[in-house]
C-alpha cells in the first residue's frame, strides 16, 4: 500500500493514528498460541525424568582409533577445515631439550644459544656400575683425610674402584685412553664428564673447590678415575704445577706428606697420574719412596708420557708395582688436524701391539676430535677400555 510522504521520518507510533490489527494478522497470532499451548502439554505428558526441567539429546558416535605413531599428530577432534593450523612441532632448541628431558646439554664455549652441541644420555639398558666409593674396607683415617688403603681381606683400590671391561675378544685389539687436567674449570670438567664415552679414564687435579663432587659424578655415569699429584717440572719454580708439588729436594718426608695431602682431596681413584713431573720422574732417589708408598696402598701409577726421561716403568718393575706409561700424547699439539693424527697413530699402534694407551688433556679441541674419534672406533675393529685394562688386576670385590 502507498506510505503517507512522512511515514518514513516518524517515530514509530507517533503522528498517526493507531489502526487496528488486520483480521489475517489476528489469524496468526491465534495459530501461535494454540502451537505453543499444544507443546506444553506434550512436554508436561512425556518422560517424568525430566518432567518440567530443561534437557537435550545428542547423538555420539564412535570414531575410528587415531595412528598415535606420529611424531606431529593433529589434536582429536580437529575437522579438515583446520587441517591449515600450524603443526605440532618437530624439532626443539638446546633449552627446549635440556629443559623438557633433564639431560646435560653442552654446547661449544657455553654459549646460551642454540648451536653445535652433544647431549650425552647414559644407556639405561645396560648401565656399567661401579663399585660405590669409599668402600669403608679401603679408607685409612689421617690427619689430610681419608687415604685409600689395601682392605683386611685383601681388596685394593685399584681393583675394587675400577671399571669393569669385557674380557679381551680374539683379533680385536684394544685403546686405553687418560684425560687429564679435570676439576679446574667446572664447564670444561663437566664437557668431559658427559662428552666422553664412559670407557675413557678421567683423572682429576687436587685442586678444586668442587673435586669430591666432580669425581662421584664422573664415576657415577661410568668413568674410572685418576688422581694427578703435582710433580716438579725441570724448569721449576717458573713452571709450577702448584701447591704441595712433589720436588726432588723435599725429601722423602715432606713429599709424603704433600702425597697424603693430595690423596685426602677425594676418593674412589684407583691410582695416581703426574701432573708435570719431568724432573721428579727422573729423580729415582725422589721418586722410589712414592712408588713404593702407592703399592702399598693397592694403587697403580700412570705415566702420561709427556716426559722421554722417566724412569717410573724401570722403577716399578724392580719394586712390582703396577705402574703404566702412555706411548702417545694426543694433543701434544693442541690441534684438531694433529690430534686427528695422533689418534690414527694410535689405532695403528694398537693394531700392531694388540693394546696401546694414550693420555691427553680436557682442552676444547681434544675432547672434541676425541669424543667424534671414539664414536666410530668400534666399527673399526677397535676397543676402548678404560686404563685399568693395561695392568693384570684380578678385581677382588
Amino acid at each position: 500500500m502507498p506510505l503517507e510522504p512522512n511515514e518514513l521520518h516518524q517515530p514509530l507510533g507517533l503522528g498517526r493514528e493507531a489502526r487496528p490489527f488486520a483480521p489475517t494478522a489476528r489469524a496468526l497470532l491465534a495459530a501461535a498460541v494454540l502451537g505453543a499451548g499444544i507443546g506444553a502439554i506434550r512436554f508436561l505428558a512425556g518422560n517424568t525424568e525430566h518432567a518440567g526441567e530443561p534437557f537435550a539429546t545428542a547423538k555420539i558416535a564412535s570414531e575410528a582409533p587415531r595412528n598415535i605413531g606420529s611424531v606431529a599428530m593433529a589434536a582429536p577432534g580437529k575437522n579438515s577445515s583446520e587441517d591449515a593450523q600450524p603443526k605440532a612441532k618437530l624439532s626443539l632448541t638446546g633449552p627446549e631439550i635440556e629443559g623438557d628431558s633433564g639431560v646435560t646439554v653442552i654446547r661449544p664455549g657455553g654459549a646460551s644459544a642454540p648451536g653445535a652441541m652433544v647431549i650425552r644420555v647414559p644407556d639405561a639398558a645396560s648401565p656399567v656400575r661401579l663399585a660405590a666409593a669409599p668402600d669403608p674396607r679401603l679408607v685409612e683415617r689421617s690427619e689430610f683425610g681419608p687415604l685409600p688403603r689395601i682392605g683386611a681381606d685383601g681388596a685394593r683400590p685399584a681393583q675394587v674402584y675400577a671399571r669393569p671391561a669385557p674380557a679381551p675378544t680374539r683379533g680385536r685389539p684394544r685403546i686405553a685412553l687418560v684425560i687429564g687436567g679435570l676439576g679446574l674449570n667446572d664447564q670444561t670438567t663437566m664437557a668431559a664428564i658427559t662428552r666422553l664415552p664412559g670407557e675413557v679414564s678421567l683423572a682429576f687435579a687436587p685442586y678444586g673447590a668442587g673435586l669430591r663432587t666432580q669425581a662421584a659424578k664422573a664415576r657415577q655415569v661410568g668413568h674410572e678415575i685418576l688422581l694427578q699429584v703435582p710433580m716438579e717440572p725441570f724448569d721449576y719454580p717458573r713452571n709450577n704445577p702448584g701447591p704441595q708439588t712433589l720436588t726432588s729436594e723435599a725429601g722423602a718426608t715432606e713429599n709424603m706428606a704433600r702425597l697424603h695431602w693430595a690423596m685426602g682431596r677425594t676418593s674412589g681413584f684407583v691410582g695416581i697420574e703426574n701432573f708435570l713431573g719431568a724432573r721428579f720422574t727422573a729423580d729415582e732417589a725422589a721418586f722410589t719412596p712414592v712408588l713404593k708408598d702407592l703399592a702399598e696402598r693397592g694403587l697403580m701409577f700412570f705415566d702420561d708420557g709427556s716426559s722421554a726421561r722417566s724412569i717410573a716403568p724401570a722403577i716399578g718393575e724392580a719394586l712390582h708395582v703396577p705402574v703404566r706409561r702412555a706411548e702417545i700424547v694426543i694433543d701434544a699439539a693442541p690441534d684438531a688436524e694433529d690430534i686427528d693424527a695422533a689418534l690414527d697413530r694410535l689405532e695403528t699402534m694398537a693394531r700392531e701391539k694388540g693394546f696401546a694407551c694414550a693420555s691427553g688433556s680436557a682442552l676444547p679441541v681434544t675432547l672434541e676430535r676425541l669424543a667424534r674419534w671414539a664414536a666410530a672406533l668400534g666399527e673399526r675393529g677397535i676397543d676402548l677400555v678404560p686404563i685399568t685394562a693395561a695392568f693384570d688386576l684380578k678385581i677382588k670385590v
